[in-house]
């Protein structure tokens, strides 16, 4: 039997959707218009910049931006293409590659960082209260369970 939203988890959860997506499209501009760069390549060169020698497996970095392999080569390319990001192959076996983040990726990220950041405060956390931004925090790890980023 179908459990039907009722009208408060209806209301909840399209505004979920209406305030993700208003919060991905403003800072997908805001990353575009300042730095060139849609935000899935901003996230990719994040996760290069925090892995051990700004490095990582091409299918642990797909995993760690929620992204499809297929989907992840296509944006390393772009960023390939850019001189950000190199990929290597792996010495032990050939099947697997890594990315790299270059030293110009590494200071396009740094230039793009504060940037991003106000546009994150000004869009989310500048509207939430302290107990808000904690009761979201709760909230997101529930959701997330054992897929936690």
């Amino acid at each position: 039997m179908t459990r039907w939203l009722d009208d408060d988890e209806q209301h909840a959860w399209r505004s979920f959707l209406a305030a993700s997506q208003a919060i991905q499209e403003e800072l997908d501009r805001q990353l575009q218009r300042d730095s060139g760069m849609p935000h899935a390549y901003y996230a990719v060169l994040v996760r290069l910049s925090e892995a051990p020698e700004r490095r990582m497996r091409m299918s642990e970095l797909a995993a760690g931006v929620n992204s499809s392999q297929s989907r992840l080569s296509h944006a390393v390319a772009r960023l390939e293409e850019r001189g950000w990001v190199r990929r290597l192959p792996c010495p032990a076996d050939r099947r697997v590659s890594w990315a790299a983040l270059t030293d110009a990726g590494h200071d396009v990220l740094a230039a793009a960082a504060p940037g991003h950041v106000e546009a994150v405060r000004r869009c989310l956390f500048d509207r939430l209260t302290p107990e808000q931004t904690g009761q979201l925090a709760a909230i997101c790890a529930a959701v997330l369970g054992e897929r936690r980023p």
